[in-house]
C-alpha cells in the first residue's frame, strides 16, 4: 500500500512539474545571477514562505560542473544559468515535501583535473544528491570515478563520448546523443550531400575532440573517401605547421573535431593562407562564439549537432523568454538540455524522497533516475537505456549564416538510437 501511495504522489508531483515546463506556475527570477568564478556553492533561492511553526526545511542541492571561466565559458555558463533557472522555477514540489533546493555551481575550467578536483569537494558534500554536467566528455571522465565511488548520478546535457555511458560508470546519463552515431552522421552527409572524395582530419587531442574525428575516420575510410591527413594538436593561436601540409594535400574537406575557441582561429587562418576546401566539424563548434572568432571564414560551412539552436524547440519557448529575461542575452546551445538534466535530477530526487519517506540517499536517487517514466522534457521525452543514453537521441546537420548565428540552416534533422 505504502508504494502505491508513493506512485500516485510522484505521478501528481511530477505533473506538476511538468506543467511548469511548459510555462504555468514558474517563479520568475528576480535578479540576473553571476557565474561562479571557482568552485563554490551559490546562495541558495528564495524559499516558498513557510509557517512560523514549521521545522526548518532540510537542504538539497544540486550540483553544476562546467568551464564557467576561459575559452569555453560560453556554453558552460549558459548550462549553469539554465540549471539555475530550473531549480528556481520546478522544485515546488520538493519545497512542499519540506525541502529547500539550492543549486551548487563548480567551474569546471574545461580542465580534467580541475573537473576531478571539483568532483572530490561535490561528493564530500552530503547535501548534494545529483550533478548536472559536463560540457566536456574528458572533464566528466576524470570526474566520475568519484561519482560512481559516491553513488551520486550525474545527467550530462553535453557529454557524448561513447565513454560515458560504456565505461561501467553506472552513475552516468545523458540526454544527448553520441559521437559513435555524430561521426557516421557527419560522414555521410559528407560523403552523400557534399560529394567529398578526400578529407584532412583535425582533433584538439581531448576525449571528446579525438573521439569524434576518430569515429568520422572509421566512416571515411569504410565508404572509400580517401583520407589525406589525421593530427592532433593544442595549439590555440598560430596553426602555420599544420597549415602547411593541408595547403599541400589539397583536400576537399577539412573536419575539424573539437571546440570552437580553437576551432575559430584554425578556420580563419586556414582561410587566410588559401585554402579553399570545405570546413565541417561537430557539437563542440555549436556557438556563435565561433563566428566571433573566424568571421566570414566559417560562413555556409556545416557542422552536426545533438543540440540545436532552443528555437528549434517548441516546448522551449517559455523558457528561452524567461532566459533572456534573467540573463540579458539569448539561451545558447546546450542551456535547454541543462535545463532538462535538472528537471530530470529533482525528478529523481522527488522520486527518492516519497519512496523513501524523507531525505533520501544518493543511491535511492540514482536508483529513482534510472526508472523514472519517460520524462516529458522542454527538448524531447527522455527514458533511460540500462546503460544511461536516451532510448533515442536526435542529431542535426546545420549551415551557418556568419552575418546571425540565429539564422542559421537546419538542413537535416534525424532520430537515432543508440547502438547496441
Amino acid at each position: 500500500m505504502k508504494r502505491a501511495i508513493s506512485l500516485f504522489l510522484l505521478v501528481g508531483m511530477l505533473a506538476s512539474m511538468l506543467a511548469a515546463c511548459g510555462g504555468g506556475g514558474q517563479i520568475q527570477p528576480t535578479a540576473t545571477p553571476q557565474p561562479a568564478t571557482q568552485a563554490t556553492t551559490a546562495p541558495a533561492p528564495t524559499a516558498a514562505p513557510q509557517p512560523t511553526t514549521a521545522a526548518p526545511a532540510q537542504v538539497i542541492k544540486i550540483a553544476t560542473q562546467g568551464p564557467l571561466s576561459g575559452g569555453q565559458a560560453a556554453l558552460g555558463t549558459g548550462m549553469k544559468n539554465a540549471a539555475e533557472l530550473a531549480v528556481k522555477q520546478l522544485s515546488g514540489p520538493l519545497t512542499e515535501l519540506g525541502f529547500r533546493v539550492e543549486l551548487a555551481p563548480f567551474d569546471d575550467q574545461a580542465k580534467p583535473e580541475v573537473g576531478s578536483a571539483n568532483a572530490k569537494n561535490i561528493v564530500s558534500d552530503p547535501d548534494i544528491l545529483c550533478v548536472v554536467g559536463h560540457l566536456n566528455s574528458g572533464v566528466a571522465l576524470a570526474a566520475l570515478p568519484d561519482y560512481k565511488n559516491a553513488r551520486l548520478a550525474m545527467v550530462s546535457p553535453a557529454n557524448t563520448n561513447p565513454n560515458i555511458t560504456e565505461g561501467g560508470y553506472e552513475v552516468a546519463f545523458r540526454v544527448v546523443g553520441r559521437d559513435d552515431v555524430q561521426g557516421s552522421v557527419a560522414e555521410k552527409f559528407a560523403r552523400e550531400e557534399l560529394k567529398i572524395k578526400s578529407v584532412y582530419i583535425i582533433h584538439d587531442t581531448t576525449a571528446y575532440g579525438q573521439g569524434v574525428a576518430e569515429f568520422f575516420r572509421k566512416a571515411a575510410e569504410a565508404n572509400g573517401i580517401q583520407v589525406l591527413g589525421f593530427e592532433g594538436t593544442e595549439e590555440k593561436s598560430d596553426f602555420s605547421a599544420i597549415l602547411t601540409p593541408i595547403l599541400a594535400a589539397n583536400p576537399d574537406l577539412i573536419f575539424f573535431g573539437g571546440i570552437y575557441d580553437q576551432a575559430g582561429p584554425f578556420f580563419r587562418q586556414a582561410r587566410d593562407r588559401g585554402i579553399t576546401a570545405q570546413f565541417m566539424g561537430p557539437d563542440g563548434l555549436d556557438s556563435e562564439e565561433l563566428v566571433k572568432l573566424a568571421g566570414d571564414a566559417v560562413d555556409k560551412m556545416y557542422y552536426t549537432s545533438v543540440a540545436a539552436l532552443v528555437s528549434q524547440f517548441p516546448k522551449a519557448a517559455k523558457y528561452a523568454s524567461d532566459y533572456k529575461a534573467a540573463y540579458g542575452e539569448n539561451a545558447p546551445s546546450f542551456s535547454a538540455q541543462a535545463y532538462d538534466a535538472a528537471n530530470i535530477c529533482a525528478a529523481g530526487i522527488l522520486s527518492a524522497a516519497i519512496t523513501a519517506g524523507g531525505k533520501p540517499t544518493r543511491a535511492q536517487v540514482l536508483e529513482a533516475i534510472r526508472n523514472l517514466p519517460p520524462f516529458p522534457g522542454i527538448t524531447g521525452t527522455f527514458k533511460f537505456n540500462a546503460k544511461g543514453d536516451p532510448t533515442v537521441a536526435t542529431y542535426f546537420v546545420w549551415q551557418v549564416n556568419a552575418a546571425d548565428w540565429n539564422q542559421n540552416k537546419l538542413i537535416s534533422r534525424l532520430e537515432i538510437a543508440p547502438p547496441q
